[in-house]
């Protein structure tokens, strides 16, 4: 990527003319055709004093722009996150200045973790007031600099229209992310020149060249030549649209395949050679086959430490190849055997055409795997995901699989962080990218209801679930009023167990049973909620009701809520004690 930052700024606007106003536009139409320019169209947000000039704006290019008006901005900013993965468009939030930008550094932290693409625009007190402590001010730039991409504060409104092309550019290309403008109100008010971009000279372009090809080779030697080889693949599958790629490499090989939370989607999940998810809530067989593996290959990863367990232990046998779009990724957690900066997409085809091109030599290798894949066969048969049946009470993975009936597996799921997140993630079979979404780096409850609305605006025509927890839901159900108000027809699948679920199974588990403040039994009927939000709201209280309430609420044609009452104290299995080697997973209750 080539990178020689030059802004040709518009003709300066004389004194006088700004004064009259004439028919010169103001930042704020300058910023509106910015961003009509980059392909926007949808923006979620919440107005305030400080981009008061934006929101006059945003009204007269209703007919281009449509803009959502949520409930709170945290909502704003999970929406666009929604809609950016669901989509693979940049997602674009705006709110005011102060509180407003506040409430949105919870969603622009979970961007940055998960590597999506936003545009966030806050506004800013007038340049004068920075630094007074004026009304609503607050150093929006210093707070979020940890957690963006890359942020700007704009003070000169002819230098709007060429920072809004860049941060688009910054969000989209890399390792994707948020990226901050944050506008005084003054300057969204001042005078320029113009509002098109055609004297804008942007000199960024991006380079997606083939990748070494001596890395390439000696990576498709090792894969050919390895006898116990494991692909373990992130959400830069996902990001890179990488696979076709991917499936391409581990079918010619016969490769078993092994993604992250993240990456669920990137591979299908009912492939003969996928093992399911690996980590602390992996399968018995995708961990145990990572921890006898003689060669990792890792793409799109960052050896999260939800995934290694202790470091020290993490597939000790194993050479490991690391390709990543972000260098600064690689060897940060684990030290490498073989490096590749690269887009995930582009270093897995480039890898298939050099063991394409080794025919015969690719054939013997697929051969001499014959007892690795023996044993992952047994460890799959030995120890499959499981769990025990109620005729009484409704078992929280049996939420989740007959929901997988019904959409036939071909709903988006957005979810919450807890242990419906986790059942989601083990019990929902996914078949193509970007179905599922979910916040994981940084753990966001209240991430799922947002995120539904912005996923089902990007996809119209699709179904769109939201799977979250009682908990979880309490945080941002206030965005009912969002979905009723667009139409926007999500289903929220709510399951109820009355607790904090997964602090409660910690507790449980590792401190002695001392529930310490997770009941939260003192809540809402949700049914109700839904109804006086104006969505249609559903129960279900007993196992022989689930399919019947669960197809009700999905065949509604407007937002829905459905509750489930689960199973109180159910926990997730298998699990990996926190820093402990993932061969040491517990299996079941009582180990």
């Amino acid at each position: 990527m080539i990178a020689e930052r030059q802004i040709v700024r518009p003709v300066p606007v004389p004194p006088e003319a700004a004064a009259e106003g004439g028919s010169l536009p103001r930042g704020a139409e300058v910023l509106l055709e910015a961003l009509v320019h980059e392909g926007v169209d949808t923006i979620f947000g919440y107005p305030g004093g400080a981009v008061l000039h934006i929101y006059d704006e945003l009204w007269r290019y209703r007919e281009r722009v449509t803009h959502y008006l949520v409930r709170h901005e945290q909502g704003a900013v999970h929406m666009a996150e929604g809609y950016a993965r669901a989509s693979g468009r940049v997602g674009v939030a705006l709110v005011t200045s102060g509180p407003g930008a506040t409430n949105a550094v919870t969603g622009i932290a979970n961007a940055y973790m998960d590597s999506t693409p936003l545009v966030v625009i806050t506004g800013q007190v007038p340049l004068p007031l920075i630094g007074t402590d004026a009304f609503q001010e607050v150093d929006t730039v210093g707070i979020t600099r940890p957690c963006v991409k890359h942020n700007y504060l704009v003070r000169d409104v002819r230098d709007l229209a060429g920072v809004v092309r860049e941060a688009f550019f910054l969000a989209r290309t890399g390792r994707p992310g948020p990226v901050v403008i944050d506008i005084p109100k003054d300057v969204s008010a001042a005078r320029c020149s113009h509002s098109r971009l055609d004297h804008v000279a942007f000199p960024f372009r991006e380079r997606k060249g083939r990748p070494e090809p001596a890395a390439i080779e000696r990576a498709a030697v090792e894969l050919i030549k390895s006898e116990r080889p494991v692909l373990y693949v992130g959400g830069g599958i996902v990001n890179s649209g990488a696979s076709g790629a991917l499936l391409a490499l581990a079918e010619r090989l016969e490769l078993p395949v092994t993604p992250t939370l993240m990456g669920l989607g990137g591979f299908p999940s009912a492939h003969a050679l996928c093992l399911g998810m690996l980590g602390m809530h992996g399968t018995y067989s995708a961990n145990m086959a990572v921890a006898e593996s003689d060669l990792l290959v890792a793409v799109g990863v960052r050896f999260d430490d939800r995934v290694t367990g202790k470091l020290a232990t993490f597939a000790p046998r194993a050479r490991v190849i690391h390709i990543d779009i972000d260098p600064a990724n690689i060897g940060k957690n684990v030290t490498p055997a073989l490096s590749i900066a690269s887009d995930a997409g582009r270093a897995l085809s480039a890898l298939s055409e050099e063991v394409e091109a080794r025919g015969r030599e690719a054939g013997a290798g697929v051969g001499r795997r014959a007892a690795w894949w023996a044993r992952i066969r047994a460890w799959q048969r030995e120890q499959p995901l499981r769990y025990e049946g109620s005729p009484e009470k409704i078992k929280p993975q049996s939420v989740i699989r007959e929901l997988h009936r019904q959409t036939a597996g071909r709903a988006v799921l957005t979810t919450d962080v807890g242990q419906h997140q986790m059942w989601a993630a083990q019990f929902y079979p996914f078949d193509g990218e970007r179905r599922w979404i979910t916040s994981g780096g940084l753990g966001t409850m209240g991430f799922g209801l947002p995120a539904a609305i912005g996923a089902q605006l990007a996809r119209p025509d699709q179904l769109v679930v939201a799977v979250v927890g009682d908990g979880g839901f309490q945080m941002t159900n206030q965005e009912l009023a969002t979905a009723v108000q667009y139409g926007v027809p999500v289903k929220v699948v709510v399951m109820n167990n009355g607790y904090l679920g997964m602090v409660r199974q910690w507790q449980e588990m590792f401190y002695e049973r001392a529930y310490s403040e997770v009941d939260i039994s003192v809540a809402p009927d949700f049914v109700k909620l839904a109804e006086a939000y104006g969505a249609a709201g559903f129960r279900a209280s007993t196992p022989a009701e689930l399919p019947a309430v669960l197809a009700a609420g999905l065949a509604h044609p407007g937002v829905a809520v459905i509750e489930v009452l689960v199973s109180k104290e159910e926990n997730v299995f298998p699990i990996v004690p926190a820093g402990a080697d993932t061969r040491d997973m517990i299996l079941e209750a009582g180990e």
